[in-house]
């Protein structure tokens, strides 16, 4: 099973690698961009029994190590393993 992993800052967290993205987009004529949140993604392939078994255990990698539950928040995508 194939997932995607993508871990951003919380909403009330400062996020200056997003603000500084969002200024260069604008000084660089794209004037329409409001705000950018700058976060990482990860695809990982697992091999689980079932979509909740995979699911629980990317929550716990998720917790333990991929973000710090802190300050950053993360969402998952589960999908198919490519042929």
């Amino acid at each position: 099973m194939r997932a995607k992993v993508t871990v951003y800052p919380r909403r009330e967290i400062l996020d200056p690698q997003g603000k500084a993205i969002r200024n260069a987009l604008r000084r660089g004529g794209f004037v329409e961009v409001a705000e950018v949140r700058a976060g990482k993604s990860f695809e990982i392939e697992i091999d689980a029994t079932s979509e909740a078994a995979a699911r629980e255990c990317l929550e716990r990698m998720c917790e333990q190590l991929l973000s710090n539950p802190i300050v950053e928040d993360y969402e998952l995508e589960l999908g198919s393993a490519p042929e």
